[in-house]
């Protein structure tokens, strides 16, 4: 991936940045410029809260080329706590089982363990378990 589109997409993989529809308030991520739910313009920011649980996931043992150093890693769609659902890798699992409803908070990280094709390092979101002290303050 080019630099500047690395540049236009910060928000969104560093702060989870997406929109609220201002028609219906839906909350959206990614961005887009037309709300799924009502069709209306939806360009307002929204910065999400990073929280979330687990709706599914998997192991992968065969990863696509820039990824091998990680495998095998766990993917997971995480409903984040205001509605939408996002992919991304778990972290910091350690010898904890996933498990459906698990809640999770978003971390950023490096994704690719040697950068990419021209070595630029390329960083974004990924989710790693909430500590049980957290989860009950967060309640």
């Amino acid at each position: 991936m080019e630099i500047p589109r690395h540049w236009r997409l910060k928000k969104q993989r560093y702060a989870l940045v997406g929109e609220v529809c201002p028609h219906c308030d839906a909350k959206i991520f990614p961005p887009r410029d037309v709300c799924p739910e009502c069709n209306g313009e939806a360009k307002t920011p929204y910065a999400f809260s990073g929280r979330g649980e687990v709706y599914s996931h998997t192991t992968v043992y065969n990863p696509p080329a820039g990824f091998q150093d990680s495998a095998p890693y766990t993917v997971a769609m995480i409903k984040l706590a205001e509605g939408p659902v996002v992919t991304a890798q778990l972290t910091d699992l350690g010898d904890q089982a996933v498990e459906i409803g698990m809640p999770v908070e978003m971390v950023t990280r490096k994704l690719r363990s040697d950068g990419d094709e021209r070595g630029l390092l390329v960083y974004g979101y990924k989710f790693r378990p909430l500590e049980l002290h957290q989860v009950a303050a967060a309640d």
